[in-house]
């Protein structure tokens, strides 16, 4: 969604542009002995968050840059929902975290510039251990104070924890958000 609101704005200069991020976990509210399924219960939550851009030829505005997107459909099964008796299911294997901060590596790995800070979807609580164990530094306060306050909110949880940092006198953000197919996304907003 970013990236789109990148395009847009390039065409279209004097756009505003609205993303929206809604993830209403509780949609899929199944209840069966599945380890995946119990954990899903426990872990993911509804959350929302929204954010306006508007292209800006003031100094001190942020920027856009190197979108990239990874995807692992060998580990497909790993995470998604599924049709079970006409109800979504949440399918949830143990590796999810490691999966995760793998993927998020090789996208930090190929970024364009040095980080100052780092946004991650939140993942849950072991998620985020094994992405400060791939990633030198402690860069995941925002996204850590994100699951403390509201729980993991899943992709909103970007743009939450996105506002607490853009108030920070950080030039450079790295934002990641991943999930079911399994995928990964990520981008640069950077201060020029």
């Amino acid at each position: 969604m970013l990236e789109t609101s990148r395009g847009i704005l390039a065409a279209s200069p004097q756009a505003l542009v609205a993303t929206i991020a809604v993830e209403i976990s509780s949609a899929a509210f199944y209840i069966n002995d599945d380890p995946g399924v119990l954990i899903s219960l426990c872990l993911f939550g509804d959350g929302a968050a929204a954010a306006l851009w508007r292209s800006s030829n003031q100094n001190d505005q942020f920027g856009f840059s190197g979108f990239k997107t990874l995807h692992k459909p060998e580990h497909r099964e790993k995470i998604r929902f599924v049709n079970e008796g006409g109800r979504l299911k949440n399918q949830l294997h143990r590796s999810v975290p490691s999966l995760a901060s793998d993927a998020v590596a090789e996208l930090y790995s190929s970024r364009s510039r040095d980080t100052e800070r780092l946004i991650a979807h939140t993942g849950g609580r072991d998620v985020i251990e094994s992405i400060e164990r791939k990633l030198p530094g402690n860069f995941l306060t925002d996204t850590r104070d994100v699951l403390r306050r509201y729980g993991n909110i899943s992709s909103p949880s970007v743009l939450v924890a996105l506002e607490s940092a853009l108030q920070s006198p950080t030039r450079h953000l790295w934002l990641t958000a991943f999930g079911a197919g399994f995928a990964a996304h990520s981008a640069e907003l950077h201060r020029d």
